[in-house]
């Protein structure tokens, strides 16, 4: 399509350019979106093997020759290529004539940049056309659509200009009216293709399905859709719509986890992990002897992710510049210094596309960092999880559960943060070489004292970053104190109410939160004086810079203050964010230096058990001159001349006293422990019952199941098996009962048999029980020997460690310890005959029996059956059982199945009526309440240091216009005006509202650490005293993570972060009305669009903040089963290898981890979705209020006062959507 010639009225020239303007920014979004699939969209190689059944066989080359394109899809390609020709015809004409010098009087740069906009414009959109017969799309990108449909009307527009010219003879044929005219017949054609919307292209013949992905295990599961994201098109992906159904559901309910699509495969915690878990084990390989640098693993494998946001962070660097080298030029336009005709109309075409494309930018790169921090955290984290999985029990001893699930909750989670500062780097000398490059353009040799204030304001920030830095370990440190202090109460919080030691053990919390509260004081007051410093750094280096030039000479104008306040304006970004920078890389190298090292720390010996194939031999256990320690490093191994032959079949039992090594035996044949010397085999599956029971949080069905598929059948019997039929009965929701934290509402025999039923119902091949009966009383003991051992495993391979004696006679062959070693093994008549240790320790067992005074008593356990025995005692007792059990069996007999039917509805209508002891974590739903608000600023000082806050911003801000406007008015408008005023007083004047204006922020920060410190103070002693004086129910229905997380990662949000958001809500409100204030003196029309555009802005914000709420919600929900989940599987990591479940519980926390970061992911985009469209809408203002700036005529208002308000109408752009984002 050809564009109108130059000679076109005024505002077709302008309408003219932004249409090129788009072209361009269309041009750089497509090959953004190119550039994305590219890195982003690729599969990762060691992904293929798990997405090879996507890929039909034959290849590509299959699916292509069955694909049916269509005559109208050939068409709309053709079109393209062929309008493409006519530009690049148009172009080689203009080249050529600009070259030979013809007309080169009437021609300017636009005579070969529009053709050359164009064809560049066509030539994408050609590629993209003919891109969708490979992605086997129905229907062309809407992007595309767009184009052809204001192509044609853009045709049609100009060809009436052309011909009304030619019909008047005002204008004469040029190469740009043969193209056009050329070009109508295939723009008709694509507007009809574009309105229509289909491609044409047809389903591979034979797999019609091809275009669909198969549904994970997760999707088909759930029925849940995955996430738009990864396949949203350029169009979607730029303007962030692809979000915009979430939002939709949002505004009309309250969001649920089911709500939230599913993270596409690439940005699943899967996919992450493997990536860096390959670059890591190829460090690790590459060179044995040195340790590998996880920094350099990360860098691998999610460098090209880094690099395409490092794109869209240089062109927002750059783009972020124009404005302020062109505010000379267009001050100077203002004044009526015209260079060339629709100067200032131009150069507002110039602003508003910067400004457009530093938005989008903008929005991509911080989505990006967000997205790689996000991936950063999910593959770090499994390292983490399977490394705790792991650990020898050397590296065990060196590393508590608190400590590793610091690795994941405190160090991933910086790791991670690490992605916003990571582009901050090389940014900050661009930013600073743009500035100082603008700068002496406008203020000459002064940019060399602007570039020594620049350092120094750098280098002082540099000691106060490291006392922050000491400030902040002293207070991570006494909130450590505290929150291990807290864990410890809550853990033993039935102790102390029985003890009432509820206040004894408040007030030690409370003195320990004073000494974190002194550190807190310190850190926030340091901070005040930060902020100062980092507010005052641009108002120092300006100050510094007019004074050098005026002592040196220079005279400013108008235009070149504005453009270096301008300037200052963008580079306190970076100069307030350095001393952040420096410490944050501090503090990322620290927890990058503890990740890695936790992850070179030495794992179980992977030969310390060898894995015989059943088939291959009938042995089960075959340990041959074992020696092993616990530390490898004693001279005394724990155990030594370990000989052991075991068949399938047999039942072993270990005996012997109190430290004899019968745990660090089957630990042995675990490969728990580590080999000195020998070997051990093992031939089958095992299944491990440690001696202290670990019980998983969930219903009594999951622990007993263990990831197992459910066998009506087996798991009755398992139950019988367990004598766990009783006490299901006995519960509100039988085998549906949630278990509380730790089996805390389950008695110790009960947990030990559900940790029984878990290793029957594997239904394993050897069996191994660490003093299975120890928590439970003798009658269920024997009970459960008599039914678990003698009948459930009495096919299997049992090796069991006992102290009853009266067990052992059943036992195959029987294995007595003694510091370590096997000093007797045989059957018991054996053993007994053979006297020496055996004999002792059966005697003293007796010895032990007969002084007990056995009665009867009533215990949570059921009482049972016991075996036959020498005690006449135990006779009587178990006569008198069976007789009550016999006598039970009759009447449940006699019972009518109509009656037993009733029984049982009767009794799942009353389980159906209770509540489970635990519940899901409760969330709020909706707005949040107005008196939240007022009750948090009436608890500091019943919030009587509000008012004295927004007093010292609107100071603050006072202060900042009057210096702005001095600066303006004193200075001439062009170098041939005189200065009104003398330098000094100029730079005196300055001076005094420069550093007032800084002062009031210091005012400001003070005030707001004071606020923050007393109302985070009281609430804490508040929330304290409810914990302690809540009943013992709440503590047994509620998590204890759900309370550390109140007082742990709430409390640092409202110690750190909510003074401060506030205090920015009231700065960035104040700045907002000031700048409208100075405006609307000026250019009182701004207001009739100002107004409507707040409006605009509240909607879209509380459109936002109804899904945002909620978002944020599901976030903190969802991350604590995530920090469960570790300390419970590190707590419960030997029995996790010993049933040979490390792979499903790592699927589990990945699983969790992906529960995590939908939610997460949908927040961090909501924000962007958010910012995108308030900044667009401040960018619409901006370029609004710069065509009515153009539109006015010279010298109707004083120019200083133009200057103000185009300073204005620039902050303008950045504070409207930052105050309305403030609210959120």
């Amino acid at each position: 399509m050809g564009l109108t010639p130059l000679d076109l009225p005024l505002q077709e020239q302008v309408a003219i350019f932004l249409h090129s303007a788009l072209l361009l920014l269309f041009l750089f979004l497509a090959s953004a979106r190119r550039l994305f699939s590219r890195v982003l969209g690729r599969v990762p190689s060691v992904l293929k093997e798990e997405q090879g059944n996507l890929i039909p066989a034959g290849g590509d080359s299959g699916v292509d020759a069955a694909v049916g394109t269509g005559k109208s899809f050939v068409a709309s390609v053709a079109c393209c290529f062929y309008i493409l020709f006519l530009q690049l015809v148009v172009l080689g004409w203009e080249v050529v004539a600009a070259l030979v010098g013809r007309d080169a009087g009437s021609r300017d740069f636009s005579s070969v940049y529009l053709p050359s906009v164009q064809a560049l414009g066509w030539l994408v959109l050609g590629l993209s056309a003919f891109h969708c017969r490979v992605r086997l799309a129905d229907r062309f990108p809407f992007l595309i659509r767009v184009w052809w449909f204001l192509s044609f009307v853009v045709c049609l527009y100009t060809e009436y200009v052309d011909t009304r010219g030619l019909m008047q003879r005002s204008l004469t044929i040029n190469s740009h009216m043969v193209a056009n005219y050329a070009a109508t017949p295939a723009l008709t054609f694509l507007c009809f293709v574009a309105l229509r919307g289909l491609t044409g292209i047809g389903q591979p013949q034979g797999n019609p399905d091809i275009r669909q992905p198969l549904l994970s295990e997760e999707d088909e599961a759930g029925c849940l859709k995955v996430t738009p994201y990864g396949e949203a098109g350029l169009f979607s992906l730029a303007t962030l719509s692809w979000l915009s159904p979430l939002l939709s559901i949002g505004a009309k309910r309250p969001l649920e986890l089911k709500d939230i699509p599913l993270l596409a495969p690439k940005d699943r915690s899967k996919t992450s992990y493997k990536i860096l878990n390959l670059n890591w084990e190829r460090l690790k390989a590459e060179n044995p002897l040195k340790p590998p640098s996880l920094a350099w693993a990360i860098f691998r494998s999610f460098w090209k992710e880094a690099a395409v946001n490092a794109v869209f962070a240089g062109l927002n660097t750059l783009v972020s510049y124009v404005g302020p080298y062109l505010i000379s030029y267009f001050v100077d336009y203002l004044g009526g210094n015209i260079t060339f005709p629709n100067e200032g109309y131009i150069l507002a075409a110039i602003f508003f596309s910067a400004k457009l494309v530093e938005t989008l930018t903008t929005r991509q790169w911080y989505l990006g960092v967000d997205i790689l921090g996000m991936h950063v955290r999910s593959a770090l984290t499994p390292m983490v999880y399977r490394k705790g999985l792991r650990l020898s029990s050397t590296a065990r001893q060196s590393h508590t559960s608190g400590e590793i699930v610091n690795y994941m909750a405190v160090d991933v989670q910086r790791v991670g943060d690490f992605s916003w500062y990571l582009h901050d780097m090389w940014m900050l000398p661009l930013q600073i070489v743009l500035a100082l490059a603008i700068l002496y353009k406008n203020v000459g040799i002064a940019s060399v004292a602007t570039l020594i204030a620049t350092i120094v304001s750098i280098v002082v920030t540099i000691p106060l970053a490291k006392v922050q830095e000491e400030y902040q370990d002293k207070l991570m440190a006494a909130k450590d104190d505290r929150m291990r202090k807290t864990s410890e109460c809550l853990r033993n919080m039935r102790i102390l109410k029985l003890q009432a030691w509820e206040d004894r053990y408040k007030l030690k919390l409370e003195e320990m939160r004073n000494v974190e509260f002194k550190w807190l004081r310190k850190a926030l007051y340091l901070q005040a004086l930060i902020t100062f410093i980092f507010w005052g750094s641009p108002i120092f280096v300006s100050v510094i810079t007019f004074a050098t030039s005026i002592l040196l000479g220079d005279q400013l104008t108008a235009g070149s203050v504005l453009s270096a306040l301008a300037t200052f304006r963008i580079l306190q970004e970076p100069l307030r964010n350095f001393p952040d920078l420096v410490s944050m890389i501090a503090q990322t190298k620290v927890s990058v230096d503890r990740i890695s090292g936790f992850l070179q720390e030495e794992e179980l010996q992977e030969d310390a058990t060898m894995v015989v194939p059943r088939g291959m031999t009938n042995m089960a256990v075959e340990i041959k001159d074992g020696e092993f320690c616990w530390d490898p490093s004693s001279t005394r191994p724990t155990l030594s001349a370990i000989r052991l032959r075991v068949e399938r079949g047999m039942r072993v039992a270990v005996c012997g006293v109190v430290g004899a090594g019968k745990s660090s035996f089957l630990s042995c044949i675990l490969g728990e422990i580590p080999k000195i010397s020998g070997e051990v085999k093992i031939s089958g599956s095992a299944a491990y019952v440690s001696q202290s029971a670990w019980i998983q949080s969930g219903n009594i069905e999951e622990n007993i199941l263990f990831g197992s598929p459910m066998d009506k059948a087996r798991y009755k019997s398992v139950i019988h098996a367990c004598s766990l039929k009783k006490d299901l009965e006995l519960l509100s929701h039988g085998d549906q009962t949630i278990i509380g934290d730790r089996g805390i509402n389950l008695s110790g025999g009960q947990k030990q048999r559900v940790q029984l039923a878990r290793a029957l119902y594997q239904d394993a091949d050897i069996y191994l029980l660490d003093d299975p009966f120890s928590a439970v009383d003798a009658h269920t003991g024997s009970e459960l020997f008599k039914e678990y051992i003698l009948t459930a495993l009495s096919s299997k391979t049992v090796i069991f460690v006992t102290h009853q004696v009266e067990f052992l006679p059943s036992a195959n062959l029987i294995l007595v310890l003694k510091d370590g070693r096997i000093i007797q093994a045989g059957k018991y008549e054996d053993l007994l005959k053979a006297g020496t240790d055996f004999n002792a320790l059966v005697s003293a067992h007796h010895e032990a029996i007969e002084a007990m005074d056995i009665h009867e008593n009533s215990s949570d356990d059921s009482a049972g059956a016991l075996p036959p025995s020498s005690f006449p005692l135990r006779k009587k007792l178990e006569s008198k059982t069976s007789s009550v059990d016999n006598m039970n069996k009759e009447a449940l007999e006699n019972e009518s199945s109509s009656d037993k039917k009733a029984i049982k509805e009767k009794k799942k209508a009353k389980r159906t009526r209770r509540k489970q002891l635990v519940q899901e974590e409760e969330r709020e739903r909706g707005k949040i309440s107005l008196k939240v608000y007022l009750s948090y600023m009436a608890a500091a000082y019943k919030g009587t240091l509000i008012p004295l806050i927004v007093l010292a911003q609107a100071t603050f801000q006072v202060l900042q216009i009057a210096s702005n406007w001095w600066m303006a008015w004193a200075n001439p408008q062009t170098s041939g005006d005189k200065p009104k005023t003398s330098s000094m007083v100029l730079l005196l004047v300055y001076m005094i509202l420069a550093f007032g204006s800084s002062c009031f922020v210091f005012v400001r920060a003070v005030l707001v650490a004071t606020f923050g410190l007393a109302a985070a103070q009281k609430l804490f002693l508040k929330m304290l005293r409810c914990i302690f004086r809540a009943p013992m129910s709440f503590f047994d229905s509620t998590p204890a993570g759900r309370i550390l997380n109140r007082v742990s990662v709430d409390q640092s949000v409202v110690d750190l972060d909510i003074p401060f958001r506030l205090g920015g809500f009231a700065a960035t409100t104040i700045q907002l009305l000031g700048i409208v204030g100075v405006m609307s003196k000026v250019t009182w029309q701004i207001i009739l669009l100002l107004f409507p555009m707040a409006i605009a802005c509240l909607w879209m914000q509380k459109y936002y903040m109804a899904s945002s709420r909620e978002l944020v919600r599901i976030v903190s929900i969802q991350k604590s089963p995530i920090i469960h989940l570790f300390g419970e599987s590190i707590a419960g990591a030997a029995t996790i290898r010993g049933f040979g479940q490390e792979k499903r519980f790592m699927k589990r926390n990945l699983h969790l981890l992906d529960c995590f970061a939908r939610p997460f992911f949908c927040s961090l985009a909501a924000i962007e979705w958010l910012c995108l469209r308030m900044e667009l809408l401040s960018t619409f203002v901006f370029a609004f209020c710069m065509a009515l700036l153009v539109s006015f005529p010279h010298g109707s208002i004083d120019p200083s006062r133009y200057c103000i308000t185009f300073l204005g109408i620039w902050c303008l752009s950045f504070f409207l959507p930052e105050t309305f984002l403030s609210i959120e």
